[in-house]
Order: structure tokens, then sequence, then C-alpha cells
């Protein structure tokens, strides 16, 4: 996430667009306003627009599932020994889908995780006000050692009140067909033939 300045709020409020097909929403902290005897007063609704496709939606969404599945984030699937030196709560043994990006800013200052089930996008952000205050070692002090663990954590203590209702399913498709390819090995594939045709004319 390099040098820009962000809250968290901002952070967490974009992602939203990802899990709604599209649909920016900006967060409201209450949904309706009743009277003691029950009596709806007021109600709320969170404003909505669309900012991109449901297609492209769901291709970030894909591109992100790939940060949990074999890079920066894969240690929220482990069952085994590997970080519990140095990983708090490690390991954490999710199976079910999840989008995410790790973050690490310069000087390993600040780390950074914003996870994503399908209802729910959670950011955390781990660092400290003084910018001379950092980890010596981005082992220590990147977003997957800092700000990772603590979104496991809270994960795992939201899923064990089932009332929540926060899934465990795959995320949504959009209806009709992905016109964007989302297997990599076609991208590579392609890659491979365009330096192929380059070499030629060198």
């Amino acid at each position: 996430m390099g040098t820009v300045d962000l809250r968290i709020f901002e952070l967490s409020r974009a992602y939203t667009a990802f899990g709604n097909q599209g649909l920016y929403t900006v967060p409201i902290v209450m949904f309706r306003i009743e009277d003691k005897n029950g009596v709806i007063l007021d109600e709320f609704a969170p404003e909505t627009r669309e900012v991109f496709s449901p297609e492209i939606a769901y291709t970030m969404v894909n591109l992100l599932q790939g940060v949990t599945q074999s890079g920066t984030g894969v240690r929220l699937r482990h069952t085994g020994a590997g970080y519990g030196s140095y990983v708090t709560g490690y390991p954490y043994g999710f199976d079910n889908p999840i989008a995410g990006k790790t973050g690490t800013t310069q000087n390993n200052s600040d780390g950074w995780f914003v996870g994503m089930v399908p209802n729910l996008v959670t950011a955390v952000w781990t660092g400290c006000q003084d910018r001379s205050a950092h980890f010596g070692s981005t082992v220590y002090g990147q977003g997957a050692t800092t700000a990772l663990p603590i979104w496991a954590l809270y994960m795992k203590d939201v899923y064990r009140v089932p009332e929540l209702g926060i899934r465990r399913d795959g995320f949504d498709r959009p209806d009709g067909p992905i016109s964007i390819p989302l297997d990599c090995a076609t991208y590579l594939a392609e890659s491979a033939e365009l330096r192929e045709e380059r070499s030629e004319y060198n």
C-alpha cells in the first residue's frame, strides 16, 4: 500500500464494492430506532451506488482469494507448525472462501490486512502514530505477521456466533458468462507466446 495515507474506515469502505458485485456501500452505524415498547421510530438504509460492473467486482474477488490461497495470506489456511514462534494464535485452519490483502509500509511501520467473506469486510491496521517506531525486520513487521493474526482470531470468534449470519460459503457469482478469464494459466500461456514472437524479431 506504499506511502498513501488511508484511514482504516476508508479502506474497509472501498472493499465493500468487491463483495457487493460492484455496489459501493456507505457504512452506517444503526438500522433503526425503537422505543421501549418496540415501536419503530425511524429506519435507516445505507447509501449505495455502482462503481464498477459485477463482472469486474467478481474478477477482483477472485484475485484477492489468491492472496489467501497461495500468497501472503496463505497462513490463514495452514493447520500445522511453521510460524508458531512469532505469529499469534497460529495455526488458523480456515477452509472457507476468503478474499484478502496484506500490506506493509516503508520501514515496517504499518501492517495491514483486509479480509473479506461474502457478507463481511474487516480491515485491521497495526502500527504507531510515531513514525520512528517500527519493526527492524519485515519478518516481524509485515501485515501478514502483525495484522492478519488479529483478523484471524476475530473471525474465529465471529464464526462461534452463528446468530450473526456471517457466511462461510462462496462469493456470489454474477449472472451470465464471465468474459474475463479467471485462470492465471491462460495469461501465462499468452505471455509465453508473446515472448516467443518477440524473440523471433530480435
